[in-house]
């Protein structure tokens, strides 16, 4: 089986239930339960996601044999930083190739819109995403947001070929 990962809208059918359940895998990490599915709705609501398309970032959907199986998104913050955001692949399909392919993918979307460097934060826990990035060239930078669910940030210089 193969990998096609592609921009599509962060409202498709396919985007809105990969991004449930990334939000269902980190909040349920994060409280060490099961997510409800009230606390899903809750933590999409209003999350910001329509910042995930032209002009401002775009949103990525990876597909593994035809099936919706990872997505992504790249949001500029300035004229040159792009933030990787959202970034899920499925349980079953981890180790397959895709959260490589992702990237690149996520990667390209931010040099098209202008980005010149990429920065990102996430949790200490989601040591499988963590490891992704570490593997492709990101290296731990000096926080540049706070927020409650951040503990480490890393960054990647877009330029480099």
């Amino acid at each position: 089986m193969t990998w096609i990962v592609a921009p599509e809208p962060f409202d498709s059918a396919d985007a809105y239930a990969l991004r449930r359940s990334y939000y269902d895998e980190v909040a349920s990490r994060y409280w060490r339960r099961a997510a409800t599915e009230q606390e899903i709705d809750e933590g999409l609501a209003d999350d910001g996601v329509e910042q995930l398309s032209f002009p401002t970032g775009e949103f990525l959907v990876g597909r593994h044999g035809g099936g919706p199986a990872s997505c992504g998104g790249v949001l500029l913050l300035d004229a040159t930083t792009a933030e990787l955001t959202r970034v899920y692949t499925r349980p079953g399909k981890r180790g397959t190739g895709g959260g490589a392919l992702l990237l690149a993918g996520l990667e390209d979307a931010a040099r098209k819109l202008g980005a010149t460097r990429m920065v990102l934060n996430t949790r200490l826990d989601l040591v499988e995403a963590r490891g992704l990035y570490v593997r492709h060239g990101y290296r731990e930078i000096p926080a540049y947001t706070t927020g409650p669910y951040m503990e480490i940030w890393y960054g990647k210089d877009l330029t480099d070929l």
